[in-house]
């Protein structure tokens, strides 16, 4: 199922939370939100799940207006950070509530209920363990039956806030690759909110980047990686560094530094964003900069050099060839890669 958002906009008192946004997730897709904190991603799931009302605009399902709808019948799995598992019921009773509580007229048998239970368990790899309660279960496991829980109801759109928040790394990593096998699976039309750039990258077929109740650029995590829409997007993922610089028509002045550029379109004071892959050490027959070694470390399998590229200039990182040995204080010939350049605003 698709969904539209149509000028949606959401306010809390006088403040502005969503600001005239629109956003379509094609049917079957996994988008995730990404954005600093208090951007507007959490209300927006909430908007879409009927757990708040908008200010203004519009939210439709395939061609359905859903703004007005009630949670019930918008048919949504919602899984939160928490789990929001009932402590009191064992983990198949979980997964089973919003089934049993549903009217009598749309409620299962109680054979299909165990069916669908049981199909759950075994998709969600907790075969064998339905009558444990939660406490009895690990951090991973209880996100798992949260999951089962919100599939359970068979939704029209999963949404999940956080879900892999309160875990420790090796399990987050381990529960996205699962999520992502889940959801191939399954094929739900799925709304990922998170604030791990690594997790949203990884996981989604596109990435939306909101900012201040907007967004600033829906794309592939390849989009969104090497082709940033705007300064806050280039700035925002990725570990960049913003540096001060100045374009003119076929070079860059980088401090005292000047290096040749292809022609672009902007001239006079410019922002340029670096990561650690934009810079290469120089060949012998490439223009380069000369960028002083202020240290060397070691960040998971590769090594970086925090380097110097000029007097009052942040500093920025390189990725070392393999068995290159820079030491601090050395003088490295380093060349941009790629030119993440952007306009003074």
């Amino acid at each position: 199922m698709a969904i539209r958002a149509e000028r949606l906009a959401k306010s809390f008192d006088s403040t502005a939370a969503l600001r005239d946004l629109d956003l379509e997730v094609q049917p079957g897709e996994l988008m995730a939100l990404l954005g600093p904190s208090g951007s507007g991603k959490t209300t927006f799931l909430r908007l879409v799940a009927g757990l708040e009302t908008p200010s203004a605009g519009r939210i439709l399902f395939d061609n359905e207006d859903a703004t007005a709808l009630a949670v019930r019948d918008r048919r949504v799995g919602f899984v939160f950070q928490h789990y929001a598992l009932f402590r009191h019921l064992n983990v198949a009773e979980n997964i089973a509530y919003g089934l049993k509580v549903r009217p009598r007229a749309t409620r299962p048998a109680k054979a299909e209920i165990q069916r669908r239970v049981t199909d759950l368990l075994e998709l969600v790899q907790l075969a064998g363990l339905g009558k444990r309660y939660p406490a009895q279960l690990s951090g991973g496991q209880r996100q798992r039956v949260a999951l089962a829980r919100a599939l359970a109801v068979e939704p029209r759109v999963l949404l999940l806030d956080e879900p892999f928040g309160a875990l420790d790394a090796q399990v987050r990593r381990d529960l996205r690759r699962w999520l992502r096998e889940i959801h191939d699976r399954t094929g739900h039309t799925t709304l990922f909110v998170t604030h791990d750039q690594e997790e949203a990258l990884e996981l989604a077929d596109r990435v939306a980047i909101f900012n201040q109740g907007a967004i600033e650029q829906v794309g592939t995590p390849d989009e969104i990686l090497d082709r940033p829409g705007t300064a806050f997007v280039a700035g925002f993922v990725g570990e960049a560094v913003r540096l001060p610089v100045t374009a003119a028509a076929t070079s860059l002045w980088i401090g005292p530094h000047q290096l040749p550029t292809p022609r672009g379109r902007l001239t006079g004071p410019a922002v340029l964003f670096v990561r650690p892959r934009d810079l290469a050490i120089a060949g012998e027959s490439q223009a380069a900069l000369p960028a002083r070694v202020l240290a060397v470390r070691r960040t998971g399998a590769a090594r970086r050099a925090e380097l110097a590229l000029a007097d009052g200039l942040p500093s920025v990182e390189i990725e070392l060839p393999t068995g290159h040995t820079a030491r601090k204080g050395d003088l490295l010939p380093v060349t941009l890669v790629s030119l993440r350049l952007f306009s003074v605003p």
